[in-house]
């Protein structure tokens, strides 16, 4: 009846664009579409060949024979003609039957004129830690451009415009001069008759709101939901918020959350807390306890288990008390606390002081020297060293080996050559 049946093909393709399994209904297909579709609309900023993907493989697979097909033989027999055709309509036709030619708030159909998109507004939010931690909503007004109300963004009171001279309409305007013998340049600019709208509209004729600019500045005040959980750098969009023009898709305003530093604590590897605090060697050794205030005001009484003695830099964590994960804030990471243990200043012991501490610490590992032993030793004096000097030292040692390596380099390249003359 179909003439030759051609050979089985991948017939899960189409299913995989639209992100669906196999046994998707009609309404889990559409919604999949129109979810992919808005996403990947090129007015949109979104990939045009994804669109394209997504229109063909949704016309195949609502229509119930040709996905039938499909699911048997997969796309090479629709491109062989079994079942109406393989070939794929518009793009455009298959997205404006679900939202019609205004689908974006710009009007007429995208088969006609394309309308342009306006840019995204992006502005820098700075968040407090406590604010990421706890959540919080913030008020924030600005300043736009709107489409004038009056005139309903044509410019003039009787709707009407008339093609600029100076460009004809185009809204550039072309210039050459001669930069040699026989060279030319020509130079592309905004018109300025017209101002780049490539219309001109009569004094008498002009909006009396707009003044002829078609667009009038109004407040807007967004509150800005900051969940629980979330990070520096995140995005919070509002869509069609931006600036509006005539003819124009509306950009977005875009708020990127950028955290302020925080005094006590800091935030790591996602949702991890850590916060630094010092121990004397008393309680280093015997035994600590205090209260850490956290983010939501809570006092945390943090304590050392019964005989457990804390190294200096040793790091210790709290399950649970950390950041909350973002869409999961029943979830939390983990509190790590780094403890720094504070030594007595030189002098503070006396030798009986001294005799005492050293009766209750674990001996001294070092053998005692013998008066002979000592005869022969040069006495010394130690001095203290800071990390800074250290430092510095290492930089200046690096900076005379790099020196030593590129004199070596340039002794190389001034060697003469040897060639070896073949017999």
């Amino acid at each position: 009846m179909f003439g030759r049946v051609p050979k089985k093909s991948d017939n899960t393709k189409f299913y995989e664009v639209l992100g669906v399994p196999k046994s998707a209904s009609q309404d889990e297909l559409k919604k999949a579409y129109k979810k992919a579709a808005i996403k990947n609309h090129p007015d949109k900023g979104g990939d045009p060949e994804k669109f394209k993907e997504l229109a063909h493989a949704y016309e195949v697979l609502s229509d119930p024979e040709k996905r039938e097909i499909y699911d048997q033989y997969g796309e090479d027999a629709l491109k062989e003609g079994m079942g109406g055709g393989g070939s794929s309509h518009n793009p455009f036709d298959i997205f404006e039957s679900f939202f019609g030619g205004g689908a974006f708030g710009g009007g007429g159909s995208s088969r006609g004129r394309r309308q342009k998109r306006g840019e995204d507004v992006v502005h820098a939010l700075k968040v407090s830690l406590e604010e990421l931690y706890n959540g919080t909503t913030k008020k924030l007004s600005l300043s736009r451009n709107a489409i004038c109300s009056k005139c309903k963004g044509k410019g003039s009171k009787s709707g009407a415009s008339s093609s600029c001279y100076g460009c004809q309409g185009t809204g550039m305007k072309i210039t050459t001069r001669q930069i040699g013998l026989g060279m030319i340049q020509q130079m592309q600019h905004v018109c300025p008759e017209c101002r780049g709208s490539g219309e001109m509209i009569s004094d008498r004729d002009r909006c009396p709101q707009c003044k002829g600019n078609k667009v009038t500045q109004e407040k807007k005040v967004l509150e800005v939901h900051i969940e629980k959980g979330m990070r520096d750098g995140q995005k919070i969009t509002f869509e069609g918020q931006a600036d509006e023009a005539p003819d124009t898709i509306t950009g977005d305003i875009v708020f990127v959350l950028e955290q302020k530093k925080h005094p006590k604590f800091d935030r790591r590897f996602g949702d991890d807390l850590y916060v630094d605090h010092n121990l004397s060697l008393t309680e280093a050794l015997c035994g600590f306890q205090f209260a850490l205030t956290h983010l939501d005001g809570r006092q945390l009484l943090i304590k050392s288990n019964p005989g457990e003695v804390v190294k200096p830099g040793q790091y210790k964590a709290i399950n649970d008390e950390g950041m909350p994960h973002h869409q999961r804030p029943f979830m939390k990471g983990k509190l790590v606390i780094q403890f720094h243990v504070i030594f007595p200043e030189s002098g503070v012991f006396s030798p009986e002081q001294c005799r005492k501490i050293e009766s209750v610490l674990p001996m001294r590992p070092s053998k005692h020297l013998t008066d002979m032993e000592l005869d022969d030793c040069e006495e010394t004096t130690l001095h203290d060293v800071s990390a800074d000097e250290v430092k510095r030292r290492k930089e200046q040692r690096q900076h005379r080996h790099r020196e030593a390596y590129d004199e070596d380099d340039d002794d190389d390249e001034s060697a003469p050559r040897v060639q070896c003359a073949q017999q």
